[in-house]
């Protein structure tokens, strides 16, 4: 058997082995992607709850006490939460965030606003550790599951603590926003402070019957708005995660049809080889048999 052969045998043998797990990844990636667009509508859903409970309470609460600081703070202060991934494969979708970053960092430094950065990924902070990018806080993600709640609701909590005290003056996510199949737009997106989506304009007349609240609807309202702020920052994560998965799956879709391509033609390379190398022992026999010259 003539070198070329066995070179072309090896290489198809090698990506035969490796055509599998590009499949099986592929796989994993496409229903890590259904599954975070099935869970970030049924968040959606959720928060869109948040409305009815707000026109019901808002009636009860004097605006000024619920925006009494609202156009008078100078934010000075910011934190960015950066969401990046735990997994591989998909260098670009975490180098455009880490560029979007500095760029967001000069932005705010020329503005005299200081920033914090909060990681999360442990590619990301590879990333930024690499060019020697200022953070203060990191987070990893799961690398067999899609972001869970309780990441969300930690993070917005502590940073709500923060706000409350007047350490910091606004939140801010940078993220890649699903755009569709393998389609990504890096988006900043201000949580805190946080103001809900409901029409003033429908608020004014308390609802009849009126709705029986318990406790201090202020109190109330405060609770509500730290946990839609969570729920917020958790479909952000969800969103960020449909992104991710989405290119992860199409790039592995372009390398299992690579794979498919490359064993096609060593097969193709593989029977010439062996084609020319059976005629060379025909003629080398015809030869030794003085049926042929030399």
């Amino acid at each position: 058997m003539s070198e070329d052969l066995e070179r072309s045998q090896d290489r198809l043998d090698n990506i035969r082995a490796i055509d599998p797990i590009l499949s099986a990844l592929r796989t994993i990636s496409m229903g890590s992607w259904q599954s975070a667009l099935n869970r970030l509508s049924n968040v959606q859903t959720y928060r869109n709850q948040f409305v009815d409970i707000y026109n019901a309470i808002l009636p009860y609460i004097n605006a000024r006490q619920v925006n009494s600081n609202e156009g008078k703070i100078k934010v000075r202060r910011v934190y960015a939460i950066i969401v990046g991934s735990e997994r591989g494969l998909i260098g670009k979708f975490n180098r455009d965030i880490a560029e979007f970053s500095a760029s967001y960092l000069v932005e705010q430094q020329q503005k005299n606003i200081g920033v914090d950065f909060w990681l999360l990924g442990s590619r990301i902070k590879r990333i930024f550790s690499q060019h020697h990018l200022p953070y203060t806080s990191f987070s990893s993600l799961s690398t067999t599951s899609l972001p869970p709640y309780r990441l969300a609701s930690d993070i917005t909590n502590e940073l709500l603590m923060l706000y409350e005290k007047r350490e910091i003056d606004a939140v801010d996510v940078i993220y890649n926003n699903y755009q569709g199949s393998s389609r990504y737009k890096i988006t900043v997106k201000r949580i805190i402070p946080f103001t809900p989506d409901v029409n003033q304009s429908q608020v004014h007349e308390p609802p009849w019957p009126p709705a029986i609240v318990e406790t201090d609807s202020v109190s109330l309202y405060t609770q509500l708005v730290k946990q839609e702020t969570a729920i917020h920052m958790y479909g952000l994560l969800l969103t960020s995660a449909a992104a991710e998965h989405s290119a992860r799956y199409q790039l592995l879709e372009e390398a299992t049809q690579n794979a498919q391509r490359l064993i096609e033609e060593l097969n193709l390379a593989v029977q010439m080889s062996r084609r020319q190398a059976i005629t060379r022992e025909m003629q080398e026999l015809a030869v030794g048999a003085g049926m042929l010259e030399k």
